[in-house]
């Protein structure tokens, strides 16, 4: 069976273009500085280093590329850097563009593949795996992930379902509880989660992180919000620097108007796209002038993704456009084009959000049919749902 690091791993890595195409960002003297890279003695760095050694002197080592390969996709979620996507791939080169590789290569590319929004694609293999092997609990796992961010939530609990033989409780319980939380079953899904998680002191903590960011995502759109801060902080005190959980927590502190809070959480974390535009969002929040630096390097930041046909982002782009520069027609184009490819909470709300500030309703349409079909239980987006339903 998978590890359940490995498990947790896929399960959470499971994000256009604008009116005016930005300009590349010009420093302004040789004394600024552009990135912080990781140092060499930093011992993720090193083991990258030592695994990259062994694979040059053996570039047909699948295992070794295997290990290096995972190594690279944990430290993108990690960092929020997908450059290390890149690396995985590269560490795969051997098999990667073949036919029908290996089934572990297929998984891992099929983790790329969902990595950076190549849904169907990434399911073509998955599908593949899950014929020649039925008992693939990672493919199954990765397929649910899938699945539930393309909303199509029928065939993601199938694929939970399918682990019930295959993986811990605990893991089953999770996957069918995060689908089933979007789909008209928040409070039963939260309730259960949360018993399962009681039940299992002395879980992985990789798999700690997963399961009470999940609880803490569920509180928040249940409106439960000082059980929701309890878990993400209980998460953050297992690991500070995992960007999803970083990011997620910061939504968090945003919607409480505790920005303050969020411009110290974020301040040495920049480097990751996500959290410069909600270090960006806390800094507007505060009325700081200091505002002006990161929404610069946002725009440079978006206009090189752009340049290299990079669309993962269009949900951060969006939200940019919207909430930092103020031009709702470009967010709802962004926004729109997000919608095409995934369904979280957060695409519906800043779908809803960016069509209430451009007061076009009609644009909203299919996005509000989509929620009364699948009932999500979100107060957020329900609040802006009532708005455009009502002609706000």
């Amino acid at each position: 069976m998978t590890s359940l690091n490995a498990l947790a791993v896929a399960m959470l890595c499971a994000g256009v273009a604008p009116s005016v195409l930005c300009a590349p960002h010009v420093p302004a003297s040789d004394a600024e500085v552009i990135e912080h890279l990781p140092r060499r003695t930093d011992p993720a760095q090193q083991e990258f280093l030592a695994l990259r050694s062994r694979l040059a002197a053996a570039p047909d080592d699948m295992p070794l590329a295997l290990t290096l390969a995972r190594r690279y996709i944990g430290q993108s979620r990690v960092e929020g850097d997908p450059r290390y996507l890149g690396y995985a791939q590269a560490a795969l080169a051997p098999w990667y563009d073949k036919l029908d590789p290996p089934t572990e290569v297929r998984v891992l590319r099929a983790t790329l593949l969902q990595s950076t929004h190549q849904f169907p694609a990434s399911l073509r293999d998955l599908d593949a795996v899950v014929k020649a092997d039925p008992r693939n609990a990672q493919a199954w796992l990765t397929r649910a992930t899938v699945l539930q961010v393309m909303g199509d939530y029928a065939r993601a609990t199938q694929s939970c379902n399918e682990l019930r033989s295959l993986a811990p409780a605990l893991i089953t319980i999770t996957c069918l509880s995060n689908v089933a939380s979007l789909n008209g079953q928040a409070r039963q899904s939260y309730e259960r989660l949360k018993s399962a998680l009681t039940k299992a002191p002395d879980v992985d903590p990789g798999i700690r992180i997963w399961v009470t960011t999940l609880l803490a995502e569920m509180a928040e759109r249940l409106g439960e919000f000082p059980a929701a801060e309890e878990y993400f902080k209980t998460a953050l005190a297992v690991d500070d620097a995992d960007s999803y959980l970083l990011g997620a927590y910061a939504d968090f502190l945003l919607d409480q108007q505790r920005a303050a809070e969020v411009v110290q959480l974020l301040k040495d974390k920049t480097r990751v796209d996500a959290l410069l535009l909600r270090y960006a969002l806390a800094l507007q929040a505060t009325d700081s002038h200091a505002a002006a630096e990161p929404v610069a390097l946002l725009k440079s930041r978006f206009a090189a993704a752009m340049l290299r046909g990079d669309t993962v982002h269009q949900r951060e782009q969006s939200r940019f456009e919207l909430q930092l520069m103020h031009r709702a027609p470009a967010a709802l184009q962004l926004a729109q084009r997000n919608w095409a490819v995934q369904k979280e909470p957060a695409d519906v709300r800043i779908f809803l959000e960016a069509a209430l500030a451009a007061n076009d309703q009609a644009a909203a349409a299919p996005v509000l049919e989509w929620l009364k079909k699948t009932r999500l239980e979100d107060q957020a987006v329900n609040a802006l749902a009532a708005k455009l339903a009502a002609g706000a």
